[in-house]
Protein backbone atom coordinates (compact mmCIF):
# COMPACT_ATOMS: atom_id res chain seq x y z
CA UNK A 1 0.00 0.00 0.00
CA UNK A 2 1.33 3.44 -0.99
CA UNK A 3 -0.06 6.62 0.54
CA UNK A 4 0.19 10.12 -0.85
CA UNK A 5 -0.02 13.45 0.92
CA UNK A 6 -1.77 16.19 -0.98
CA UNK A 7 -2.50 19.85 -0.20
CA UNK A 8 -6.10 20.72 -1.02
CA UNK A 9 -7.99 24.00 -1.15
CA UNK A 10 -10.36 24.48 1.78
CA UNK A 11 -11.90 27.84 0.84
CA UNK A 12 -11.92 30.14 -2.22
CA UNK A 13 -9.09 32.67 -2.32
CA UNK A 14 -10.20 36.20 -1.45
CA UNK A 15 -7.38 38.55 -2.31
CA UNK A 16 -4.07 37.16 -1.12
CA UNK A 17 -4.26 33.42 -0.33
CA UNK A 18 -3.95 32.48 3.35
CA UNK A 19 -2.44 29.47 5.09
CA UNK A 20 -5.92 28.56 6.30
CA UNK A 21 -7.10 28.24 2.68
CA UNK A 22 -5.20 24.92 2.51
CA UNK A 23 -4.98 21.64 4.38
CA UNK A 24 -3.05 18.38 4.00
CA UNK A 25 -4.93 15.17 3.27
CA UNK A 26 -3.71 11.60 2.84
CA UNK A 27 -4.99 9.15 0.27
CA UNK A 28 -4.16 5.59 -0.69
CA UNK A 29 -2.88 5.22 -4.25
CA UNK A 30 -4.06 2.38 -6.51
CA UNK A 31 -1.74 -0.37 -7.81
CA UNK A 32 -0.07 0.41 -11.13
CA UNK A 33 -1.79 -0.55 -14.36
CA UNK A 34 -0.05 -1.03 -17.71
CA UNK A 35 1.36 2.26 -18.97
CA UNK A 36 1.41 3.91 -15.54
CA UNK A 37 4.23 5.02 -13.24
CA UNK A 38 4.59 5.92 -9.57
CA UNK A 39 6.50 9.15 -8.92
CA UNK A 40 7.85 10.63 -5.70
CA UNK A 41 8.22 14.42 -5.63
CA UNK A 42 11.62 15.84 -4.73
CA UNK A 43 10.89 19.52 -5.45
CA UNK A 44 7.59 21.37 -5.90
CA UNK A 45 7.38 24.64 -7.80
CA UNK A 46 5.47 27.74 -6.69
CA UNK A 47 4.75 30.21 -9.49
CA UNK A 48 2.58 33.31 -10.10
CA UNK A 49 0.39 31.53 -12.67
CA UNK A 50 -0.94 29.26 -9.91
CA UNK A 51 -2.78 32.25 -8.44
CA UNK A 52 -4.05 33.39 -11.85
CA UNK A 53 -5.68 30.05 -12.78
CA UNK A 54 -8.72 30.83 -10.63
CA UNK A 55 -10.98 28.50 -12.62
CA UNK A 56 -9.03 25.57 -11.15
CA UNK A 57 -9.29 26.75 -7.54
CA UNK A 58 -12.12 24.46 -6.45
CA UNK A 59 -12.75 23.66 -2.80
CA UNK A 60 -11.53 20.13 -2.14
CA UNK A 61 -9.25 20.08 -5.20
CA UNK A 62 -5.52 19.48 -4.99
CA UNK A 63 -3.71 22.77 -5.54
CA UNK A 64 -2.28 22.88 -9.06
CA UNK A 65 1.42 23.13 -9.85
CA UNK A 66 4.47 21.36 -11.18
CA UNK A 67 7.02 19.12 -9.50
CA UNK A 68 10.17 17.25 -10.35
CA UNK A 69 9.87 13.65 -9.22
CA UNK A 70 11.82 10.41 -9.24
CA UNK A 71 10.16 7.45 -10.95
CA UNK A 72 10.11 4.70 -8.29
CA UNK A 73 7.93 2.16 -10.10
CA UNK A 74 6.95 1.99 -13.74
CA UNK A 75 4.93 -0.04 -16.20
CA UNK A 76 5.65 2.45 -19.00
CA UNK A 77 8.67 1.61 -21.19
CA UNK A 78 9.31 5.25 -22.03
CA UNK A 79 9.58 6.26 -18.36
CA UNK A 80 12.09 3.93 -16.65
CA UNK A 81 12.61 3.59 -12.89
CA UNK A 82 15.28 5.92 -11.55
CA UNK A 83 14.75 8.71 -14.08
CA UNK A 84 13.40 12.11 -13.06
CA UNK A 85 10.36 13.68 -14.63
CA UNK A 86 8.63 17.07 -14.46
CA UNK A 87 4.88 16.74 -14.16
CA UNK A 88 1.97 19.10 -13.51
CA UNK A 89 0.32 16.93 -10.85
CA UNK A 90 -0.21 19.57 -8.21
CA UNK A 91 0.87 19.75 -4.60
CA UNK A 92 1.25 16.08 -3.73
CA UNK A 93 4.26 14.01 -2.72
CA UNK A 94 3.41 10.80 -4.60
CA UNK A 95 1.47 10.33 -7.81
CA UNK A 96 0.30 7.45 -9.98
CA UNK A 97 -0.01 8.69 -13.54
CA UNK A 98 -0.31 7.44 -17.10
CA UNK A 99 2.08 9.74 -19.00
CA UNK A 100 0.44 8.91 -22.33
CA UNK A 101 -3.06 9.86 -21.20
CA UNK A 102 -4.54 13.28 -21.89
CA UNK A 103 -5.64 14.35 -18.42
CA UNK A 104 -6.11 18.09 -18.66
CA UNK A 105 -2.66 18.87 -17.30
CA UNK A 106 -1.11 22.24 -18.09
CA UNK A 107 1.77 20.49 -19.91
CA UNK A 108 2.57 16.81 -20.50
CA UNK A 109 5.16 14.98 -18.34
CA UNK A 110 8.74 15.64 -19.47
CA UNK A 111 11.80 13.54 -18.66
CA UNK A 112 14.65 15.57 -17.18
CA UNK A 113 17.72 15.60 -19.41
CA UNK A 114 21.25 15.04 -18.13
CA UNK A 115 22.87 18.41 -17.43
CA UNK A 116 25.87 17.07 -15.57
CA UNK A 117 26.33 18.39 -12.04
CA UNK A 118 23.68 21.12 -12.26
CA UNK A 119 21.02 20.88 -9.50
CA UNK A 120 17.88 18.85 -10.20
CA UNK A 121 15.70 21.73 -9.01
CA UNK A 122 16.74 23.79 -12.04
CA UNK A 123 14.29 21.70 -14.08
CA UNK A 124 11.59 23.78 -12.36
CA UNK A 125 13.44 27.03 -12.98
CA UNK A 126 16.04 28.16 -15.50
CA UNK A 127 16.02 24.74 -17.20
CA UNK A 128 12.24 24.38 -16.93
CA UNK A 129 9.06 26.27 -17.69
CA UNK A 130 10.28 29.68 -16.36
CA UNK A 131 13.50 29.42 -18.37
CA UNK A 132 11.62 28.49 -21.53
CA UNK A 133 9.24 31.38 -20.91
CA UNK A 134 12.15 33.80 -20.72
CA UNK A 135 13.99 32.32 -23.71
CA UNK A 136 11.15 32.12 -26.22
CA UNK A 137 9.17 35.12 -24.94
CA UNK A 138 12.20 37.35 -25.42
CA UNK A 139 13.96 35.88 -28.44
CA UNK A 140 11.05 34.70 -30.59
CA UNK A 141 8.56 37.47 -29.88
CA UNK A 142 10.82 40.49 -29.37
CA UNK A 143 13.89 39.54 -31.45
CA UNK A 144 16.28 41.88 -29.56
CA UNK A 145 19.18 43.34 -31.52
CA UNK A 146 22.65 44.26 -30.18
CA UNK A 147 22.64 47.80 -28.82
CA UNK A 148 18.90 47.92 -28.17
CA UNK A 149 17.44 48.80 -24.77
CA UNK A 150 15.42 46.11 -23.00
CA UNK A 151 13.25 46.67 -19.91
CA UNK A 152 12.10 43.78 -17.72
CA UNK A 153 9.43 44.04 -15.01
CA UNK A 154 9.44 41.51 -12.19
CA UNK A 155 13.15 41.46 -12.99
CA UNK A 156 14.30 39.58 -9.87
CA UNK A 157 11.85 36.72 -10.30
CA UNK A 158 12.27 33.32 -11.88
CA UNK A 159 11.46 34.55 -15.41
CA UNK A 160 12.57 38.18 -15.31
CA UNK A 161 16.06 37.46 -13.98
CA UNK A 162 16.67 35.08 -16.91
CA UNK A 163 15.19 37.47 -19.49
CA UNK A 164 17.56 40.24 -18.48
CA UNK A 165 20.61 38.00 -18.65
CA UNK A 166 19.69 36.60 -22.07
CA UNK A 167 19.24 40.17 -23.30
CA UNK A 168 22.74 40.95 -22.03
CA UNK A 169 24.13 37.88 -23.78
CA UNK A 170 22.55 39.20 -26.99
CA UNK A 171 24.33 42.54 -26.58
CA UNK A 172 21.48 44.67 -25.26
CA UNK A 173 21.34 47.36 -22.60
CA UNK A 174 19.14 45.99 -19.80
CA UNK A 175 16.98 47.84 -17.26
CA UNK A 176 15.28 45.87 -14.48
CA UNK A 177 12.29 46.88 -12.37
CA UNK A 178 12.00 45.11 -9.01
CA UNK A 179 10.31 45.53 -5.64
CA UNK A 180 13.13 45.91 -3.11
CA UNK A 181 16.57 47.45 -2.75
CA UNK A 182 18.04 43.98 -2.10
CA UNK A 183 16.72 42.80 -5.45
CA UNK A 184 18.01 45.91 -7.21
CA UNK A 185 21.48 45.30 -5.77
CA UNK A 186 21.41 41.65 -6.89
CA UNK A 187 20.36 42.60 -10.43
CA UNK A 188 23.11 45.17 -10.85
CA UNK A 189 25.99 43.65 -8.90
CA UNK A 190 25.57 39.93 -9.64
CA UNK A 191 23.50 39.62 -12.81
CA UNK A 192 25.06 42.54 -14.69
CA UNK A 193 21.95 44.61 -15.39
CA UNK A 194 22.98 48.05 -16.63
CA UNK A 195 20.29 49.76 -14.54
CA UNK A 196 17.72 48.60 -11.99
CA UNK A 197 15.39 50.40 -9.61
CA UNK A 198 12.83 49.75 -6.91
CA UNK A 199 9.41 50.76 -8.23
CA UNK A 200 8.17 51.21 -4.64
CA UNK A 201 10.61 54.03 -3.89
CA UNK A 202 11.06 55.88 -7.21
CA UNK A 203 8.92 57.53 -9.85
CA UNK A 204 8.95 54.84 -12.52
CA UNK A 205 8.53 57.16 -15.49
CA UNK A 206 11.26 59.51 -14.26
CA UNK A 207 13.63 56.60 -13.58
CA UNK A 208 13.04 55.22 -17.06
CA UNK A 209 13.74 58.57 -18.71
CA UNK A 210 17.02 58.81 -16.80
CA UNK A 211 18.10 55.23 -17.57
CA UNK A 212 16.89 55.24 -21.19
CA UNK A 213 16.80 58.85 -22.44
CA UNK A 214 16.47 57.68 -26.05
CA UNK A 215 13.59 55.34 -25.32
CA UNK A 216 12.99 51.60 -24.94
CA UNK A 217 13.09 49.07 -27.78
CA UNK A 218 11.89 45.92 -26.01
CA UNK A 219 9.70 45.40 -22.94
CA UNK A 220 9.21 42.01 -21.29
CA UNK A 221 6.16 42.39 -19.06
CA UNK A 222 5.54 40.13 -16.06
CA UNK A 223 3.58 42.66 -14.02
CA UNK A 224 1.03 44.81 -15.89
CA UNK A 225 -0.75 47.75 -14.28
CA UNK A 226 0.47 51.33 -13.97
CA UNK A 227 4.10 50.22 -14.02
CA UNK A 228 3.72 48.73 -17.48
CA UNK A 229 1.81 51.73 -18.78
CA UNK A 230 4.78 53.90 -17.78
CA UNK A 231 7.20 51.65 -19.68
CA UNK A 232 5.03 51.58 -22.80
CA UNK A 233 4.76 55.38 -22.74
CA UNK A 234 8.56 55.56 -23.01
CA UNK A 235 9.05 53.12 -25.87
CA UNK A 236 10.65 53.93 -29.19
CA UNK A 237 9.03 53.71 -32.60
CA UNK A 238 8.19 50.09 -33.50
CA UNK A 239 9.14 48.76 -30.11
CA UNK A 240 8.17 45.20 -29.17
CA UNK A 241 6.35 44.07 -26.03
CA UNK A 242 6.15 40.49 -24.81
CA UNK A 243 3.45 39.88 -22.18
CA UNK A 244 4.14 36.94 -19.90
CA UNK A 245 1.86 37.73 -16.97
CA UNK A 246 0.11 40.34 -14.83
CA UNK A 247 1.17 39.60 -11.26
CA UNK A 248 0.12 43.07 -10.08
CA UNK A 249 -3.54 42.03 -10.40
CA UNK A 250 -3.59 38.35 -9.39
CA UNK A 251 -4.74 39.02 -5.82
CA UNK A 252 -7.24 41.72 -6.82
CA UNK A 253 -10.98 41.03 -6.78
CA UNK A 254 -11.53 43.68 -9.48
CA UNK A 255 -9.41 44.41 -12.53
CA UNK A 256 -7.29 47.46 -11.53
CA UNK A 257 -7.28 50.57 -13.68
CA UNK A 258 -4.13 51.81 -15.41
CA UNK A 259 -3.36 54.69 -17.82
CA UNK A 260 -4.42 53.89 -21.37
CA UNK A 261 -1.73 52.64 -23.75
CA UNK A 262 -3.57 52.70 -27.07
CA UNK A 263 -2.31 56.10 -28.14
CA UNK A 264 1.28 54.90 -27.71
CA UNK A 265 0.52 51.61 -29.44
CA UNK A 266 -0.82 53.48 -32.47
CA UNK A 267 1.43 56.53 -32.47
CA UNK A 268 4.64 54.53 -32.09
CA UNK A 269 3.44 51.48 -34.08
CA UNK A 270 4.27 49.14 -31.21
CA UNK A 271 3.87 45.37 -31.33
CA UNK A 272 2.44 43.70 -28.22
CA UNK A 273 1.95 39.94 -27.95
CA UNK A 274 0.86 37.73 -25.09
CA UNK A 275 1.87 34.09 -25.04
CA UNK A 276 1.75 30.72 -23.33
CA UNK A 277 5.11 28.97 -23.44
CA UNK A 278 3.64 25.60 -24.40
CA UNK A 279 3.60 26.97 -27.94
CA UNK A 280 7.31 26.05 -28.23
CA UNK A 281 7.19 22.75 -26.32
CA UNK A 282 8.90 20.78 -29.10
CA UNK A 283 11.88 23.17 -28.91
CA UNK A 284 12.37 23.28 -25.14
CA UNK A 285 15.16 20.70 -24.99
CA UNK A 286 17.27 22.57 -27.51
CA UNK A 287 16.78 25.83 -25.62
CA UNK A 288 17.76 24.15 -22.34
CA UNK A 289 20.95 22.75 -23.87
CA UNK A 290 21.97 26.25 -24.94
CA UNK A 291 21.06 27.72 -21.56
CA UNK A 292 22.88 24.97 -19.65
CA UNK A 293 25.98 25.78 -21.68
CA UNK A 294 25.59 29.48 -20.80
CA UNK A 295 25.41 28.50 -17.12
CA UNK A 296 28.58 26.41 -17.38
CA UNK A 297 30.34 29.28 -19.15
CA UNK A 298 29.31 31.71 -16.40
CA UNK A 299 27.18 33.81 -18.75
CA UNK A 300 23.87 32.88 -17.13
CA UNK A 301 23.46 32.89 -13.35
CA UNK A 302 20.56 31.64 -11.30
CA UNK A 303 19.24 32.03 -7.78
CA UNK A 304 16.81 29.79 -5.93
CA UNK A 305 14.75 30.51 -2.84
CA UNK A 306 14.29 27.04 -1.33
CA UNK A 307 11.68 26.30 1.35
CA UNK A 308 12.18 23.05 3.25
CA UNK A 309 9.28 20.68 3.87
CA UNK A 310 6.17 19.63 1.95
CA UNK A 311 3.91 21.11 4.65
CA UNK A 312 5.39 24.55 4.01
CA UNK A 313 4.33 24.73 0.35
CA UNK A 314 1.44 27.17 1.02
CA UNK A 315 3.82 29.42 2.99
CA UNK A 316 6.29 29.42 0.07
CA UNK A 317 3.46 30.18 -2.38
CA UNK A 318 2.20 33.16 -0.38
CA UNK A 319 5.74 34.47 0.08
CA UNK A 320 6.39 34.24 -3.64
CA UNK A 321 3.23 36.25 -4.40
CA UNK A 322 4.47 38.88 -1.93
CA UNK A 323 7.77 39.08 -3.79
CA UNK A 324 9.86 37.61 -0.97
CA UNK A 325 11.87 35.34 -3.27
CA UNK A 326 15.05 36.04 -5.19
CA UNK A 327 15.00 34.10 -8.46
CA UNK A 328 13.02 30.85 -8.53
CA UNK A 329 10.95 29.77 -5.53
CA UNK A 330 10.82 26.00 -4.90
CA UNK A 331 9.91 23.66 -2.06
CA UNK A 332 12.24 20.80 -1.18
CA UNK A 333 9.81 18.03 -0.29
Amino acid sequence: MVNSRKIVITSPFKGEPKITDFKIETEELPPLQDGQMLCEAEYISVDPYQRAYSQRHKVGATMLGSQVSRIVESRSPDYPVGRHVVGYWGWCDRTVVNPAAKSGEILPPMLVQNYGDLPLSLSLGVLGMPGATAYFGLLDICDPKPGETVVVSGAAGAVGSIVGQIARIKGCKVIGIAGSDVKVKWLKEELGFDHAFNYKTVNVEKALKEAAPNGIDVYFDNVGGEQSSAVIANMRHRGRISVCGCISSYNESKVPLAPVIQRYMVGKELKMEGFFVGRWLDSWDQAFKEMAQWIKEGKLKYKETVTEGFQNTPKAFIGMLRGENLGKAVVKV
